[in-house]
C-alpha cells in the first residue's frame, strides 16, 4: 500500500470549514475519553488523527405539548386527529418499545406525553374502545415496570394489562395476512391494529432508520414478514441503514408499508429528538477534551477512579440509573410519508457532521449499550452489532473506513449473557459461529430451527426473551460490515475465545491496536475516531 506521511499540525488545532465538529490531533493535544463497555479509557492517539465529535444538541422545544397539539391539528396529507374520531370507534394506540431512546429518556418519556394528549382528544370526541399496544415486534416483551415506566402511572393503571400490551408475533389468532407486495414479501399485522378503524402510531426518531413505514410494517409484523428484509443479501446491498434511498433494507418495507397503507388508516406521530445524553455532573462528557476545565478533569479522574472500584455488574447497573436529558426537537403528524420526510431532515440536522476523505483505520468505543440490551448485557453479538451494524453505517454517501481498512473496537469482549433477555444468543454463539461465520449458510441450515423452536417460542411468548431467530438477524446486522472491512481488531478484550470466535483479532491495548493496523494497512496511515456517544454519523464528501 502506498505510503503517505501523517498530518503533523501545529499550533490551534485545525478544523472543518463546515462544522467545528472535526479536529486533527496536533502534539499538544489532551488524550481522548474513549468507552469501553462500562469503563472509561483515556488514551493517546498518534498526531494526526482525525476526530469527528458530535454536534451540540439542537435546542428543545419550549413548549412540547403544545407541539404536539399543532401536530395533531394540522397533519401532513391528512384531516386532523380530531376530525377523524367519532363515539363507537375502534382505535389502537401502537408505540415503539423502549429499544429507543438509548439510553432511556428522563420522565416523564415523550411517548407518554404524546399518548396522554391522544386519549384526552379520544375522551372529548366519545371513543372508549381503545388499547395501547408497544410495538415491539420480534424484540423482547417489555417487563411491567419498563410499560409503566414509558407511559407514566396514570396511563398504566387505566389500562394494563387487559388494554396495554405487547404486540406477540407468535400468536397465532393474533396476526392477520394482508397479502404480499408485487416483490412477493409477505405482509402479516397485529390483528387488533388491522381490524381498528383508525391505528394511531407514536414514534421516536432516534435515527435515520427509524420511523415512517417501518413502525408498523415492522414493529407490528410477525416472523414471516420481517424475514424478506432482515436477511443477508438485503444486508449487502444496503448502503448504509441509515440513508434510506440507498438502503435495499428500506426499500423492501416501503414496499411493505405501501400494502399497509391500503388496507390501513393509519396515523403517525412521528418525533425528533436532540441528542443532549449528559447534563449536570455529567455533562463534561460532551466536550471536547481540549476544552475541558480543571474541574472537569477532577470529575473525569473521579469517574473514572470510581468505576474501576466497581465490580462490573455495579457499574453496568450505574449507568443504566442514569437516564438520558433528550429533548424533542420536532414533531409532525399525518401520512407516513409527508411526515417521515419532515422528521428524516431534522434528524440529520442533528447527527450530520461534514467529512472528507475516508480513513484506513477507523477507531469507534463501544459503550454499554445497544438497542437490544437496554436494562441488560451488551454480549459479544451485541458488540458485533455495534461495531460492523451500526457504527460502520453511520454514513451518508460513501462509508467512513475505505475498502479493506481496519476497524478498532473498544470493548472487553467478555463472554457474558442474559439468560432471560437472550437464550437464542447463547447457543447461537456457542454451538453455530463455531461452526460458521458464513450468513447465508447459518440463514439457510439454522435459522428456520431456531424461528420454530417451541422452548424459544414460549419465552419470547411469556417471559422477556428476543425470539429465536434474533441472534441471526443480528449477525445478518453486519454483514455489509464484514464485506468491507479488511480486518477488525478490538483493543482491550480480555480473552481471546470471544474475538476468535467473532473472526476478530484483539490486543491489550489501543496502542497495540494501532501498531497492528499499521501492519496490515501500512505503516503512515490515515486515522479517524469516531467521538461517541452520543451519536454522530458522517455526510461524506
Amino acid at each position: 500500500m502506498r505510503e503517505r506521511s501523517p498530518k503533523v499540525l501545529r499550533g490551534p488545532v485545525p478544523r472543518n470549514k463546515e462544522d467545528d465538529q472535526v479536529v486533527y490531533i496536533d502534539g499538544d493535544s489532551a488524550p481522548r475519553i474513549l468507552f469501553s463497555g462500562e469503563d472509561l479509557l483515556l488514551e493517546d492517539l498518534p498526531i494526526g488523527t482525525r476526530v469527528i465529535y458530535p454536534k451540540p444538541p439542537i435546542e428543545g422545544l419550549a413548549n412540547p405539548g403544545a407541539a404536539i397539539r399543532y401536530a395533531l391539528n394540522h397533519p401532513h396529507d391528512s384531516e386532523p386527529l380530531y376530525a377523524q374520531l367519532a363515539p363507537g370507534m375502534r382505535v389502537t394506540i401502537a408505540v415503539d418499545d423502549i429499544s429507543l431512546p438509548l439510553p432511556p429518556m428522563t420522565t416523564p418519556d415523550i411517548r407518554q406525553t404524546i399518548i396522554e394528549i391522544v386519549l384526552e382528544l379520544l375522551d372529548a370526541n366519545g371513543v372508549d374502545d381503545v388499547h395501547i399496544v408497544i410495538a415491539n415486534s420480534l424484540h423482547r416483551r417489555l417487563s411491567e415496570a419498563e410499560m409503566k415506566r414509558m407511559v407514566g402511572s396514570k396511563i398504566h393503571d387505566a389500562f394494563y394489562p387487559d388494554r396495554y400490551y405487547n404486540h406477540d408475533a407468535e400468536d397465532p389468532d393474533g396476526i392477520v395476512h394482508l397479502g404480499k407486495t408485487d416483490h412477493g414479501e409477505s405482509v402479516n399485522i397485529n390483528r387488533r391494529a388491522v381490524e381498528s378503524d383508525l391505528v394511531i402510531y407514536v414514534n421516536i426518531n432516534l435515527v435515520p432508520m427509524d420511523g415512517g413505514h417501518k413502525s408498523v410494517a415492522v414493529g407490528l409484523c410477525d416472523y414471516e414478514s420481517l424475514r424478506p428484509h432482515h436477511e443477508p443479501e438485503t444486508i449487502r446491498a444496503s448502503d448504509s441503514y441509515m440513508d434510506p434511498k440507498r438502503s435495499m433494507l428500506n426499500t423492501k418495507v416501503e414496499r411493505q408499508g405501501a400494502l399497509v397503507d391500503r388496507h390501513m388508516n393509519v396515523f403517525h406521530i412521528e418525533t425528533a429528538l436532540n441528542n443532549r445524553i449528559y447534563a449536570g455532573a455529567t455533562a463534561f462528557l460532551s466536550k471536547n477534551e481540549d476544552e475541558f476545565t480543571e474541574i472537569d478533569r477532577l470529575k473525569f479522574e473521579a469517574m473514572r477512579w470510581t468505576l474501576s472500584k466497581m465490580p462490573r455488574g455495579a457499574k453496568r447497573k450505574l449507568f443504566q440509573s442514569i437516564p438520558a436529558q433528550y429533548q424533542m426537537i420536532a414533531c409532525h403528524a399525518g401520512k407516513t410519508e409527508p411526515v417521515h420526510e419532515k422528521i428524516l431532515q431534522r434528524c440529520w440536522d442533528q447527527y450530520a457532521v461534514h467529512v472528507r476523505g475516508q480513513a484506513d483505520v477507523l477507531i469507534c468505543p463501544v459503550p454499554f449499550v445497544s438497542p437490544y440490551n437496554v436494562n441488560s448485557i451488551l454480549n459479544p453479538i451485541l458488540v458485533q452489532v455495534m461495531g460492523l451494524g451500526y457504527f460502520h453505517n453511520f454514513y451518508r454517501g460513501k462509508p467512513i473506513l475505505k475498502k479493506g481498512g481496519v476497524l478498532i473496537l473498544t470493548h472487553p469482549c467478555y463472554d457474558e449473557f442474559d439468560h432471560n433477555h437472550h437464550p437464542s444468543y447463547i447457543e447461537f454463539f456457542n454451538r453455530l459461529l463455531p461452526e460458521t461465520r458464513d450468513a447465508m449458510k447459518l440463514r439457510h441450515k439454522y435459522e428456520e430451527e431456531f424461528a420454530k423452536n417451541p422452548s424459544y417460542i414460549e419465552m419470547y411468548r411469556r417471559g422477556n426473551a428476543y425470539h429465536g431467530a434474533h441472534p441471526f438477524f443480528m449477525w445478518y446486522w453486519g454483514e455489509n460490515g464484514r464485506q468491507h472491512v479488511g480486518k477488525v481488531i478490538v483493543a482491550g478484550a480480555e480473552n481471546a475465545h470471544v474475538p476468535k470466535i467473532l473472526g476478530w483479532e484483539r490486543s491489550e491495548s489501543l496502542t497495540e491496536a494501532i501498531a497492528m493496523a499499521k501492519s496490515f494497512v501500512g505503516p503512515s496511515p490515515e486515522i479517524t475516531m469516531m467521538h461517541h456517544p452520543p451519536i454522530v454519523m458522517a455526510d461524506m464528501e
